[in-house]
C-alpha cells in the first residue's frame, strides 16, 4: 500500500480550516446577538456550521511497482508485498477531509419580548430578538477552540514523526 505522508497533514489541515470556519461563525452569533433589524429583515438569524467527510484530495499515483520517490520495491519475503497492486493505495486508504458548511438554523424561534418602547416593535408591542443563546455560543468557541488546538497538536506530533523518520534514514 502506497503511503503519502503529506495526506495525514492536509487532513489535519482541512479541519483546522473547518474549526476556524466554526470559531468565525459563532463570533458572528454573539456579535448579532441583539440585532433585531436586518438588511433582509427581521432578526438575524443564527448560523451553525456543519462538518462533512469529503474524500481526501488524491495525490498522483506512483507507477505500477513503485513508491513514490521512484524506489522500485523488492520482494525479500514471501509475505511482503503480495502483488505491485498493493502498492498502491485507493483513494479510500487515503483518508478523508474535512469540509465545513455554514447554514442557516431557522427551527429555533426567534425570542420575543414585550417592550412597546423599542423601535423594531410590532403593533401588540413585542420585539423579535435573534435565536441565539451567547451561553451556548460560548461554550460552542470554547469546544471548536480546544478541538482546533486538538488538530494543531496532531500536525506537530506528525511533523515530528516525519523528522525522526528521516534522522534514522541518515543514520
Amino acid at each position: 500500500m502506497r503511503v503519502n505522508y503529506l495526506d495525514r497533514m492536509d487532513v489535519s489541515a482541512s479541519a483546522l480550516a473547518a474549526y476556524r470556519q466554526r470559531m468565525n461563525t459563532i463570533a458572528e452569533n454573539l456579535a448579532n446577538a441583539q440585532t433585531t433589524r436586518t438588511p433582509e429583515g427581521g432578526p438575524y438569524q443564527r448560523k451553525a456550521v456543519v462538518f462533512e467527510s469529503v474524500p481526501a484530495t488524491p495525490s498522483s499515483p506512483a507507477p505500477a511497482g513503485q513508491v513514490p520517490g521512484g524506489i522500485t520495491p523488492v520482494r525479500t519475503h514471501t509475505a511482503h508485498l503480495e502483488s505491485p497492486a498493493q502498492s498502491q493505495a485507493s483513494v479510500s486508504d487515503r483518508g478523508a477531509a474535512v469540509r465545513a458548511r455554514v447554514v442557516v438554523d431557522s427551527e429555533t424561534p426567534f425570542i420575543e419580548i414585550f417592550d412597546p418602547g423599542h423601535p423594531d416593535a410590532d403593533a401588540d408591542g413585542v420585539v423579535r430578538y435573534p435565536n441565539v443563546n451567547p451561553v451556548t455560543e460560548m461554550v460552542n468557541l470554547v469546544l471548536a477552540s480546544r478541538a482546533y488546538e486538538a488538530n494543531v497538536a496532531a500536525l506537530r506530533a506528525e511533523k515530528r514523526m516525519q523528522e525522526l523518520a528521516l534522522s534514522i534514514g541518515r543514520a
